[in-house]
């Protein structure tokens, strides 16, 4: 199977991720069921046989009953080996197949704009990876695999009994692939519409709870809340409604496949009987066929529930294939080239074509300090966002070291000041830890919590002040193996006290770093050799320390 045979780029992944355990598995399904259509099959023989042979003392003494005996022993054991096996290697495959799929959805929220989009539509996203991909988990379980022992389990029948007589046995091959795959095709055709309906409401139904619980003190003073209860009740009623638009189409399909069953078992019987009748065949063979018959159905009937959630697996398909077109891998960054440098690079913000910075040209040197100053608007954070690839230029070039982003606005998580920490080092020691919480002016507040580095937060960081918090990301920032530091509005809304210990702490510890700061305040800008003025999206303006306009365009800025 050749990758570019397969179009989608979901299908694509999901198949060739594991591609040998995924035929092993398709074919342990297979064998079970085969095997326990030939058990039943030499069952109802053998039970046959040894009755018939039983009439008569001559028969019954030459009978071999051992044989048989075996060969049922065997299918039987074999059969519940093969069941093991196929759950064990189509969910490993397929569990494995997924976690490939996460990690190239992953990569991709890494590309510039993806960090952007995925705050702007988090719910959206969350849904993308857990329900779309939990959704590809049947694709393979419930359809593919289902419906490839369905195939063999019709070819199965069609040659058993194509050797008591070729037309019976062509008859119920075409008859079995006719019947059980046009049921399948009906109830996925049907099930489409309502399946589709139904994971898009359960996905407005989460968001819109979330915030309705999350900005239920806004919405009561908007005097929104009955509208948003009234807008989830009724997502809730279109939930009902596709469940049970689906019910009834499995209940249909259940009864549908019982007809199909019930009519080949009745065809079967009279074929075999007409030809016993005629001598063509005896009872122990006829017998053989008409349990085979009564076998074969029953896999086209697992193929019930993969066709009824067929909508949502295209759904996620559809989806999902956008995200894992091309290649997935992250930005490439020169992590051990030292400094910043962009040429005639021109940027718009996420989503449009509009410029907003035009044909800027910069270099920042190892260990050079820059500061971006300008009215707001300007473009400073946007310059900053595409120095950091959160942003792709419209156009130009972009090299830059291992970049890390500092601004006003703390990430923190509902976990461990630990985990916190470590999310700028996963392998740091709790001894780099101390030192980084020493260096950012917090370890002995931390000592002082009862948990230390076990001291839980809340969500967002609840339980830390606001300079806490600050002073905390500060302690992440110097984790952070990055020899360029972006720094935008970084001591903005703290008291004053504690931004200049601040601005210290940072200045002690950039030493060899490359830092390019984003500010309106006098007291950042000062940390800077060069004072960039922009304006309108252009740099209007170039002061190095020391001379008369940059000690100008410091005394222009605020001093809070």
């Amino acid at each position: 199977m050749k990758p570019s045979r397969i179009v989608n780029p979901v299908l694509r992944q999901l198949l060739l991720a594991q591609p040998g355990k995924l035929i092993g598995g398709a074919m342990l399904a297979a064998l079970t069921v085969v095997a326990g259509m030939a058990l039943l099959g030499l069952s109802g023989w053998f039970i046959t046989a040894t009755s018939v042979a039983g009439l008569h003392a001559s028969t019954a003494i030459v009978f071999d009953v051992f044989g048989p005996s075996a060969g049922i022993r065997l299918l039987a054991i074999g059969r519940t080996g093969s069941r093991y096996a196929e759950r064990l290697v189509t969910h490993d495959a397929t569990f494995a197949a997924l976690a490939s799929i996460r990690v190239r959805l992953f990569r991709g929220w890494s590309r510039p704009e993806a960090a952007s989009r995925l705050l702007r539509q988090p719910a959206k996203l969350l849904f993308r990876l857990t329900a779309d991909i939990d959704a590809l988990e049947s694709l393979y379980l419930r359809l593919l695999v289902p419906a490839f022992t369905a195939l063999c389990a019709a070819l199965l029948a069609g040659v058993a009994l194509g050797f008591m007589q070729w037309q019976l046995g062509l008859g119920l091959a075409v008859w079995l692939l006719a019947a059980g795959g046009g049921i399948s095709w009906i109830v996925a055709r049907r099930a489409q519409r309502p399946a589709i309906m139904r994971t898009r409401a359960i996905e407005k139904l989460r968001s819109g709870t979330i915030d309705l619980v999350a900005g239920q003190t806004d919405l009561v003073m908007a005097g929104r809340i009955d509208a948003q209860r009234a807008a989830l009740a009724q997502i809730d009623r279109s939930l009902a409604q596709a469940d049970v638009a689906l019910l009834r189409l499995e209940t249909a399909a259940g009864a549908a496949y019982g007809v199909a069953g019930s009519v080949t078992l009745a065809v079967v019987l009279l074929a075999v009987a007409a030809l016993v009748q005629q001598q063509a065949l005896d009872v122990p063979l006829a017998a053989l066929a008409l349990l085979i018959a009564l076998t074969a159905v029953e896999p086209f009937a697992g193929l019930r529930r993969g066709a009824l959630e067929a909508g949502r697996m295209l759904l996620a398909m559809r989806r999902l294939a956008p995200r894992l077109e091309g290649d997935a891998q992250t930005p490439a960054a020169a992590a051990g080239a030292p400094g910043l440098s962009l040429h005639h690079v021109s940027a718009a913000h996420a989503g449009s074509q509009a410029a907003i910075l035009h044909d800027i040209s910069l270099h920042i040197g190892a260990g050079e300090r820059v500061a971006l100053i300008g009215p707001s608007g300007a473009g400073k954070s946007t310059l900053l966002a595409i120095a950091a690839r959160e942003l792709a230029p419209l156009a130009g070039t972009v090299h830059a070291g291992r970049a890390c982003l500092f601004t006003q606005k703390t990430e923190l998580f509902q976990d461990s000041l630990r985990d916190n920490l470590r999310l700028a080092d996963p392998g740091a020691s709790d001894e780099q830890l101390w030192e980084a919480l020493h260096a950012a002016g917090l370890e002995d507040e931390v000592r002082a919590f009862a948990g230390g580095l076990d001291t839980m937060l809340g969500e967002g960081g609840l339980g830390l002040s606001g300079g806490q918090a600050r002073r905390l990301a500060l302690a992440r920032l110097f984790l952070h193996e990055s020899n360029v530091w972006l720094l935008d509005e970084a001591t903005e809304a703290l008291n004053a006290q504690t931004a200049l210990d601040v601005l210290q702490r940072l200045r002690a510890r950039s030493a060899g770093r490359s830092l390019l700061i984003a500010t309106h305040l006098r007291r950042e800008a000062a940390l800077a050799d060069r004072l960039l003025t922009l304006r309108d999206g252009r740099i209007v303006g170039d002061a190095r320390r020391g001379t008369a306009a940059f000690e100008a365009a410091l005394a222009g800025l605020r001093n809070d």
